[in-house]
């Protein structure tokens, strides 16, 4: 390309002097950088003599198409510049399917930064970042393995809840041995295939539904068609309105752990970048308010 570039002014300036002069180089560079794209090529691009040089046809082909070339190859490098400062594009997100996981957050990281489009892509599994070509992944209780780093992020707590209309035809549970008497809705990890566990100690735990679905139990327990284990950050209007009740003290359960993943191995684009720093700024606030 610089070979190119240095035939071009050749071209534009009539002579190796006036390209010489211009590139800031001796006439005889010019002429040793020409003849070895000449070589390269395996065509003539001057006509050469002692007053003038002329375009040859394959020489006018050359100007023509390298000046685009040039012109492409100064747009991406500016494209890839611009990339490399500004937080702009599009940034991919592998999210667990639990429903208010951080989503003030990056609502908030949306209004702050309007250039960088959030892809999300809600799954159980763990997804491979590297090939399968995603920035990032917000996991469950995961932490890193070598290829990745990882941020600790404000976790969540499971609470054990269910509707008004359910406890006045059920009954309130007051102990979790008496949960056998009542209809539990269950969770089964589709990667897996095993029931969540509930957090509870050594209590029977009966199925009256089972799905792999939060916003499916969360609607089966509004309906008041039994008791679910459900994430605090899934239910907070909910628990708000009243719409839902907290069963057993299970506000007061493990608290499950959430971490921010990306490759070690990759160098940080910008809009990945301020995405960690607003994340990490926000976890702090999160656990000093």
């Amino acid at each position: 390309m610089s070979d190119l570039a240095v035939f071009i002014t050749v071209a534009e300036q009539g002579s190796f002097v006036g390209a010489g002069r211009s590139l800031g180089v001796s006439a005889s560079a010019v002429g040793k950088r020409v003849s070895r794209l000449e070589a390269e090529l395996g065509a003539r691009l001057l006509q050469r003599s002692t007053r003038a040089l002329a375009l040859t046809a394959e020489g006018e082909t050359v100007l023509s198409r390298g000046r685009r070339m040039l012109e492409e190859a100064a747009a991406m490098r500016a494209d890839l510049e611009r990339a490399g400062r500004l937080p702009e594009g599009v940034l991919r997100l592998s999210l667990p399917p639990i429903g208010g996981v951080m989503m003030a957050e990056l609502g908030a990281f949306q209004l702050r930064y309007p250039e960088v489009s959030l892809e999300l892509d809600y799954s159980e599994r763990n997804v491979d970042l590297i090939e399968e070509g995603f920035d990032a992944a917000i996991r469950v209780g995961a932490g890193g393995d070598g290829k990745l780093r990882s941020l600790v992020l404000p976790g969540f707590r499971r609470l054990i809840v269910a509707a008004p209309d359910y406890l006045a035809r059920h009954g309130r549970p007051d102990a979790p041995e008496q949960l056998a008497d009542h209809r539990l809705i269950h969770y089964r990890s589709p990667n897996s295939g095993k029931l969540e566990d509930w957090p509870l100690a050594d209590a029977e735990l009966p199925r009256a539904l089972v799905c792999n679905s939060v916003h499916a139990r969360l609607e089966f327990a509004l309906q008041g068609q039994g008791i679910a284990c459900l994430p605090d950050v899934s239910i907070r209007r909910e628990l708000d309105d009243g719409s839902l009740r907290p069963l057993l003290s299970s506000e007061n359960g493990e608290l499950i752990a959430l971490r921010l993943l990306w490759p070690s191995s990759r160098g940080l684009s910008a809009r990945m970048a301020v995405f960690m720093d607003f994340m990490r700024q926000a976890a702090q606030e999160r656990r000093h308010g």
